[in-house]
This record gives C-alpha cells, structure tokens and sequence, in this order.
C-alpha cells in the first residue's frame, strides 16, 4: 500500500495545485518512482489511497502502466490518517500474505525483496528505521523490539510510565510491513488515527520488530528545500 493521501502542506506552493504525489522529481512524479521500483521488485498489486487533489492521482493511474494491478482507496470525504487509511483499505488488501506500506514521498536505496524477506509469521509488524537526526524516535530493546516513542525535543515518551534505561533510538522510515491480522486489531479504533499511535497500544503482546537494513540511503522529499537534492539523490540509487 502507498500512502499517497497527504495534504503535502510542507512542499507548497507546489501542493497547492497538485497531490504531494505528482510533484517531480527529475523530471518524473513520486508516485512513479514509488511504482517503479515497486513493479521492478516484483509486486503485481499495489493500493494507493488518495484524498488531496485525488482526481489528480486517479487520472494519472489510468492513463499509465506500470502491469501491476492498481487499486484506490478513496479518501476524498475525510482524511483519516495513516492508521485509519490502512484499515480502510482491508478489503483491497484482504489475503493471508504480508503487506508492504509505503510512504509516497520516501525515496531510497531499500532493498525490498531483503525487507519482506525479514518480516516473519508472528510479527506483526517490521517496521525500517534508520539512524538519521529527527526530533521523534521510536525505542527499541537490544532484541529489536520496539517498546516505545519518544519526542527528544519536548521530552515526551510513550507509553508515559515507559523506562527507557538500555533502550535505544531509531527514525520511522516510513516503510514498514504489516501481517494481515493487524486489521482484527483496528476494528475498535475510531475512524481517523495514526499508525504510530496504534503501534504504541499494540505493543502488550504483539511484536514490532524494527529493521535497519545495510548501507541504507534515504530521503524524505517533505520539503520543497528538499527536492534540488532528490534530483541528485535519485539518480544514486
């Protein structure tokens, strides 16, 4: 699944007149370097769920092959964050195997065929993380498993009596997959909530498990400051 539904309110004026997912990238929109590398990993179905300029992405899914079978979960009534757009998207996503979920505007180096290799049967989720500066980090034991959040900034950790003695920091990727079964899970959430929020609550006996893949290179094309160095950053990878 792609997450392509944002508002994009950081790359304006660009996003004020087209979805963050059409925004280019040397000369080709997000959204396609995404599918790109999607269909060259070997994936054959692919959900994107869309809500900000969505007729944008709709038309540009329909006028463009990429022979993989492209599903939209729709969205435009009410964006319901990254926790309530995958469960909205369960019945385009229903089978028994594992679900990659994808932020449409992280570009990287990220071997996929290794990452969904990793994520094993009673996961449920594996989660990428890398070792770059942000002001939130997920927390993890020397095992790998994810036990909270924090906000180096204001301070804040999650869950609130959490002791993060011996834990250590890592950034949500914003790739992660997902079993199946983390839809039985959702189905007491409301409408709209994050995934993050989610994973934080699922923790009492689930396992989350992160990820650091070798040598990984990523970028978060967030910002329009950013997009200069996604030009060169893209043709790296």
């Amino acid at each position: 699944m792609i997450f392509a539904a944002g508002l994009g309110t950081r790359l304006r004026p660009l996003t004020d007149t087209m979805p963050k997912a059409l925004v280019p990238v040397d000369g080709k929109p997000l959204l396609h370097h995404l599918l790109t590398k999607l269909q060259q990993s070997g994936f054959t179905h692919v959900v994107v769920n869309v809500h900000h300029h969505a007729e944008q992405i709709k038309e540009y899914i329909a006028t463009h092959n990429y022979d993989m079978k492209i599903d939209i979960s729709d969205e435009s009534e009410m964006l319901l964050d990254t926790g309530g757009g995958l469960r909205k998207a369960a019945t385009l996503l229903a089978g028994d195997e594992p679900i990659l979920v994808h932020n449409v505007d992280i570009l990287s180096n990220l071997d996929l065929h290794k990452l969904m290799a990793s994520h094993t049967p009673e996961r449920l989720s594996t989660v990428v993380v890398s070792n770059r500066k942000t002001r939130r980090y997920l927390l993890f034991d020397d095992n790998n498993y994810m036990r909270g959040w924090t906000n180096i900034t204001s301070g804040e950790v999650k869950p609130h009596n959490l002791d993060t003695t011996g834990l250590h920091q890592a950034a949500f990727a914003g790739i992660h997959v997902v079993s199946p079964r983390i839809f039985e899970l959702m189905q007491a959430y409301p409408e709209k909530f994050s995934i993050i929020d989610f994973y934080l609550q699922a923790l009492q006996g689930n396992d989350i498990v992160g990820y650091t893949p070798h040598d990984f290179a990523m970028l978060d094309v967030g910002k329009v400051d950013v997009l200069s160095a996604a030009e060169e950053f893209i043709k790296r990878i």
